[in-house]
């Protein structure tokens, strides 16, 4: 038998349907309170009230402005400002400053939307669904804020970087369609690693095709705003990088990324074969110590010098660069055998070139790409064991990932 419905529960399902506007509408009226009593604040005196002591503050109400929309993440509201007549200075409400017509936290929704693939095309009609169809959107704000980034990128460009503490870097390539020319524009970009285990983006920068001029250029420019030499660099196989390096910061250590190592050799192997070298190198990189990694090494050449040649060679080539993590502690290996730091972010940064297709500045690109690494650097993962950060920026010495005990200088001397 079909239950009837009672008068509480139609009464009921009518709130549920509405209960969006129902709470906006509280809201509305919430912050219309506020900003009444933003007011009285300022002059010291409820509405119609008269001033009580000649230091009272000048001015007086002067009715309400026009209606303005302001979103909020729960959707659209409609305020009217009070207006004060007679101050010293301008009346700027602490609760809706002039010409905000949204929330911070809505601000920060839009750019996100946009950088994590969201097409022009999309944009008002997706964030009108979110945001109620009078939420005041359209292209233009987004024109707005691509502009508004370019200049913040600018600023970040030129800030001081003395107080960073920078143990390890991460460095790598992005290529992006801009401008007029076929080819792909390089952006140069530097991850870092501080003592307190954080990761920041030090660098994005546009460059020539990865050349030791560009890479110069943005290790040149880092050190003239104060940032101070780090530990190690780990980057893929690019030779720019390498000789930029040499040059700028020649006692540091450098690493070369495992990843792109082992798919480099796994190339000149012909594919029948190539499933069980790729099981074979993988442990490689894992080895607990540098020795028996180098007998790995050794292992795996004697059993494809006569089928893969080249591709032994190519494993042998730059080696050292290639165990240089044996001489950090080892809880920090993980972090050190690969540019996976910065190819992880990458993956965001691609989905937002891929949808915008080719920009037409490589300006535009370069501030926009940036913004997508200052959104994912919030949540980028703190390296483990970050208590040993400060040691290895300190200098001290690790074999095989142990930190070798300091030899007092009078056993020394003896």
């Amino acid at each position: 038998m079909k239950e009837q419905s009672t008068g509480t529960d139609v009464e009921s399902r009518s709130l549920w349907d509405h209960l969006e506007e129902f709470v906006r509408g509280h809201i509305q009226q919430f912050v219309q309170r506020l900003l009444v009593e933003d007011v009285t604040m300022r002059l010291g005196r409820a509405k119609s009230a008269r001033r009580t002591h000649v230091d009272a503050p000048d001015g007086y109400r002067n009715g309400y402005g026009k209606p303005r929309k302001v979103t909020l993440t729960c959707g659209t509201i409609t305020l009217q400002r009070p207006r004060v007549r007679r101050l010293a200075e301008r009346f700027v409400s602490r609760i809706l400053p002039l010409f905000k017509r949204h929330t911070k936290q809505v601000g920060e929704l839009l750019p996100q939307l946009y950088l994590h693939g969201l097409a022009l095309g999309d944009f008002e009609l997706a964030l009108r669904g979110l945001m109620g169809e009078s939420a005041p959107l359209s292209p233009a704000s987004l024109q707005r804020l691509k502009a508004q980034w370019k200049v913040e990128y600018e600023a970040w460009t030129r800030r001081r970087l003395d107080d960073l503490e920078v143990v390890y870097v991460w460095a790598d390539g992005l290529y992006v369609k801009a401008g007029l020319e076929a080819s792909k524009a390089a952006l140069l970009i530097l991850i870092g690693a501080l003592t307190d285990g954080r990761k920041v983006v030090l660098a994005v920068e546009s460059g020539q095709r990865e050349s030791k001029e560009s890479w110069g250029a943005v290790l040149r420019d880092l050190r003239m705003r104060g940032l101070k030499p780090w530990r190690c660099t780990i980057a893929d196989g690019h030779l720019g990088i390498w000789a930029a390096l040499a040059e700028q910061q020649p006692t540091a250590a450098e690493q070369r990324c495992w990843n792109h190592r082992l798919v480099n050799v796994l190339d000149a192997i012909p594919k029948p074969h190539q499933a069980e070298a790729s099981t074979w190198l993988k442990t490689l990189p894992y080895a607990e110590t540098q020795a028996a990694c180098e007998r790995l090494r050794d292992q795996f050449s004697r059993r494809y010098r006569a089928l893969a040649p080249k591709a032994v060679e190519r494993l042998h080539h730059d080696w050292e660069r290639l165990i240089t993590f044996y001489q950090f502690p080892k809880e920090h290996w993980r972090h050190l055998r690969t540019t996976n730091v910065v190819e992880s972010p990458f993956a965001a940064v691609r989905l937002r070139t891929a949808a915008g297709k080719r920009f037409k500045r490589i300006e535009s690109a370069t501030a926009l790409i940036w913004k997508v690494l200052q959104v994912a650097e919030q949540t980028f993962r703190r390296l483990n064991a970050p208590e040993l950060l400060p040691t290895v920026y300190a200098g001290t010495r690790y074999v095989d990932g142990v930190k070798q005990a300091t030899v007092a200088h009078e056993d020394v001397a003896a």
